[in-house]
């Protein structure tokens, strides 16, 4: 087709397929509307080719090449335990494949229509979708821009050679003998700790006070202090300078105070953040679609943007950068298309960090709770006395809950320990259902398991634990 060819008529085009994208165009097709989605890359997006998906991947077999190394606490002993690089890389790149081809189906399956290309808005009802091949322009009823995001590269450490970005840092040739880490956000930390357990000497430059500044301090203590126990440096109020490269190695100078300091390694990962994309060829103006600040669009509680036909959800709206919160945004946006009620509400975001041990965070911190106003009561009760996590030999951590002191309301908790990705989803249900510290301590949860630990936390809150003495 060329340019003055008349438009093709669509309910809703979905750009972009990531986690937030994907889920739109699939939900959109079940209410009904004829969708068209567009992908510039891979099927998945960032986060199941090149983000969480294959992070979680070497990340979990580095914990096994732990575990099997360290299996003598258990009575164990295993000898020459090797990794074979190559291997663990087919492992991630087939999880990725599995994943990736599992949503292609299904966007097939709800008759959702694919194009591999890009997008760029004629005007406020109508976009060319372009690639190599062909470039048909659509007219579409409604349309939801799921672009998604990428990792902020700084002009002193431009992405090339040996200074990476997080999506370089998951493809590397082998495993490097040691690396620079510039930030100690949750990308930094799970990937400096992915290869600490492969045997790389990891430095991790962090500009703030402390790790993980997401997560109260007592976790990112916690995570510190088990990353200074192998073979990982940190370096906090540290400022990162330039860089400079070899074709062997890369040499970074930082300052702590007044203090220059230099650091040579194989390779320097750089993960200072994300930046939506919203700042390319995308026509976003001539949509009438308003950007503000850090790039970010505009919308209202239904994920509306300044023109009412067209929406935007995931990294390119305000909130934090996560596939699951794309993903409930894709699904309130394909339904308020279709004239439902749905409405965005961030009671209950969980945040998670793969870290060892794992971090996770719902509703308000203590803190947090305090500013509100909120007179609180705190219920914590570690790993530590808990028979499941003793057999388990993971005993670092402990649940957190707190509550309103009036009502019992639980208002938040956060959880470091093993398993802590999967136990948060209890406690995000109790906050959004309303649920009090008596309506966790009457649940009864199966024994011996790690989610006893929130019911013991609970029973701490309302003063009458019985797995450990009442202060």
């Amino acid at each position: 087709m060329v340019v003055g060819d008349p438009s093709l008529d669509i309910d809703t085009l979905v750009i972009g397929a990531g986690p937030g994208g994907y889920v739109a165009a699939i939900r959109a097709a079940q209410l009904g509307q004829s969708v068209l989605v567009v992908e510039k890359e891979n099927v998945g997006g960032v986060c199941l080719n090149v983000g969480c998906i294959p992070s979680k991947a070497l990340i979990s077999a580095s914990h096994q090449y732990e575990s099997i190394s360290h299996a003598s606490a258990f009575g164990i002993t295993a000898g020459d335990v090797k990794v074979e690089w190559n291997k663990v890389q087919e492992f991630k790149n087939g999880i990725v494949k599995k994943l990736t081809g599992g949503v292609a189906s299904l966007l097939k399956a709800n008759k959702v229509q694919y194009f591999n290309g890009e997008v760029m808005f004629i005007n406020e009802n109508e976009a060319r979708v372009f690639n190599d091949q062909e470039a048909p322009r659509y007219r579409f009823k409604n349309c939801i821009i799921a672009t998604g995001s990428r990792p902020i590269e700084l002009k002193a450490f431009p992405f090339s050679g040996r200074i990476v970005s997080s999506t370089g840092a998951l493809s590397l040739p082998e495993i490097p003998k040691s690396i620079i880490v510039i930030g100690g956000g949750y990308i930094g930390i799970e990937l400096g700790q992915m290869y600490s357990k492969f045997g790389t000497k990891v430095t991790i430059i962090e500009g703030g006070d402390a790790i993980l500044p997401g997560f109260d301090k007592d976790m990112g203590s916690i995570v510190a202090k088990k990353l200074k126990g192998t073979n990982v440096d940190i370096v906090t109020g540290a400022m990162a300078q330039g860089a400079e490269q070899t074709d062997k190695d890369v040499t970074l100078t930082y300052k702590v105070g007044d203090k220059e300091e230099k650091v040579t390694a194989d390779y320097l990962l750089v993960t200072v953040g994300r930046r939506p994309n919203t700042d390319g060829d995308l026509g976003l103006e001539l949509a009438n679609v308003k950007v503000g600040e850090r790039g970010l669009v505009e919308v209202d509680a239904q994920c509306r943007t300044s023109n009412p036909h067209i929406y935007a959800i995931g990294d390119i709206i305000a909130g934090p950068a996560l596939a699951h919160k794309a993903m409930y945004e894709g699904r309130v946006a394909a339904e308020a298309i279709s004239g439902l009620p749905s409405v965005i509400d961030y009671k209950c975001v969980p945040a998670v960090c793969f870290s060892d041990p794992e971090c996770a965070a719902v509703g308000l911190s203590e803190k947090e709770a305090k500013d509100k106003g909120y007179k609180t009561k705190v219920g914590k009760f570690p790993f530590a006395i808990n028979g499941r996590a003793m057999s388990l030999n993971a005993t670092e951590g402990f649940v957190k809950l707190v509550s309103d002191a009036d009502t019992g309301l639980v208002l938040g908790a956060q959880i470091i320990g093993l398993e802590a990705s999967n136990m948060i989803a209890e406690l995000a249900l109790a906050i959004e259902m309303g649920a009090t510290l008596e309506d966790i301590a009457l649940t009864i949860h199966a024994h011996p398991t790690l989610g006893e630990i929130v019911l013991d936390a609970a029973e701490v809150a309302l003063g009458h634990p019985i797995h450990t003495v009442a202060k």
